[in-house]
């Protein structure tokens, strides 16, 4: 922030300066620290799946960067005077049970009476300094895999309107509580040089991320892009949120569509997440192999959908 002074320190692994998805500071020789905060507004009706969702979507930045998360801390704003305590117990279960999912240990937490509802967390992971996974490090040739389909952004609004059926409410609302540990698990097996989750700046957004400032580009196959169906069928009827446009506005000048490419693809790219997929970059001759092993874990989505280029640089073509 421009006029702004931060501390800083040489055991800094991963700060400010980089814009990844947590902080990194190191230890000794053999371990660092990853660091993470993450809380929203409801995006499902129910309090106890809006905790799951909270909790997964905030222990994700852990697993982009290769670590293991181990303990938490709860952020509530809660309206007190309007709803009952009932509902917050109903959220903080949710949380907690997803972190006994993920093998993390709760050990504090703040909340502040608040109009608006609000809940997520302050994660804390380890992980080696030289298995750290950024943004930063693709490299010319490596495969982009991706772990989990797009769209939630766009169903969340047909949800918001009351227009999803129940099964669809379903099968999302899973999808965002699904944990990234057996992504990250499987991806540390493999020759792996970035990585990132796809959340608030949808799919292109977060690539547009890494590649900047880098002299690579990516080649997007947007046929091979896992996207859910009902998310196609809502963008058609104009349910595409306001966030998708405003990541449009943002990025586009570094993406190039090619005209096959139909518009409403290319609303769903733009399309905000919530508790996304992992996007890995991993060296090409072992992208088979690593969505092979994604899909015997049950990550049936799993799928290469682009490659990283040599030039040109800060581009993204999708075709």
């Amino acid at each position: 922030m421009c006029g702004i002074t931060f501390p800083t320190d040489e055991n800094v692994l991963v700060g400010l300066e980089h814009a990844d998805d947590a902080g990194v500071y190191k230890v000794t020789d053999d371990i660092a620290l990853i660091q993470t905060v993450d809380f929203f507004t409801p995006i499902v009706d129910d309090p106890y799946w809006f905790g799951q969702i909270a909790a997964a979507n905030a222990l994700s930045d852990v697993y982009a960067m290769g670590g293991v998360p181990k303990t938490a801390m709860n952020l509530v704003a809660f309206p007190v005077k309007d709803m009952d305590l009932s509902i917050l117990r109903q959220i903080i279960q949710g949380g907690a049970d997803k972190m006994r999912e993920a093998g993390v240990v709760l050990v504090g937490g703040h909340s502040v009476e608040d109009r608006e509802l609000k809940y997520g967390l302050s994660v804390t992971g380890f992980i080696h300094p030289d298995r750290i996974l950024t943004k930063k490090d693709l490299r010319a040739g490596d495969r982009l895999v991706l772990t989990k389909p797009l769209g939630t952004g766009i169903i969340n609004t047909a949800i918001k309107g009351g227009l999803a059926s129940a099964d669809i409410i379903e099968k999302v609302t899973q999808l965002m509580a699904t944990l990234n540990r057996d992504a990250a698990e499987a991806m540390s097996r493999y020759p792996v040089h970035g990585c990132t989750d796809i959340t608030g700046f949808g799919l292109l957004g977060h690539m547009a991320e890494m590649v900047s400032g880098t002299p690579f580009g990516i080649r997007l196959m947007s046929r091979d892009i896992p996207i859910l169906s009902e998310a196609v069928a809502y963008a058609g009827m104009g349910l595409v949120p306001a966030g998708a446009y405003k990541n449009r506005e943002f990025r586009e000048c570094m993406v190039d569509f090619d005209p096959s490419v139909d518009r409403l693809v290319q609303d769903i790219l733009f399309d905000p997440q919530t508790s996304g997929g992992l996007l890995i970059g991993v060296q090409r001759d072992r992208a088979a192999d690593l969505v092979a092993e994604l899909r015997a874990k049950g990550i049936d989505d799993a799928a290469v959908i682009g490659e990283v280029t040599a030039q040109p640089g800060e581009r993204i073509a999708v075709g």
